[in-house]
């Protein structure tokens, strides 16, 4: 756990004597509200990334680039690179029937 805030300071008194009948002194986490949480790598920017990768991946393989070629330049396996043009195959299929 990177930080933690004292209960006494940030809750309400009747809210932490509530809290104190189910944990005494240890440290709890509170999870933050569903609409508040962000899906994964959205923060790093690491979604992002994957994507356009995984657009460069599909580019390359259109113009005829091997599978083969394509491991060996992003360091994925066979069956990852496959997974990534069956994925974009779709994803562009459903795009091309929506307009």
């Amino acid at each position: 756990m990177a930080n933690y805030k004292n209960g006494k300071d940030v809750l309400p008194p009747n809210l932490l004597k509530e809290l104190q009948q189910y944990i005494h002194g240890e440290l709890i986490y509170i999870p933050k509200k569903n609409k508040q949480r962000v899906g994964w790598g959205e923060l790093s920017g690491t979604r992002k990334l994957i994507t356009r990768r995984n657009e460069e991946i599909y580019g390359l393989y259109s113009e005829g680039h091997s599978v083969e070629y394509l491991q060996q330049a992003y360091h994925l396996s066979e069956d990852s690179i496959r997974k990534v043009i069956v994925k974009m195959r779709m994803a562009l299929s459903k795009s091309s029937v929506q307009s």
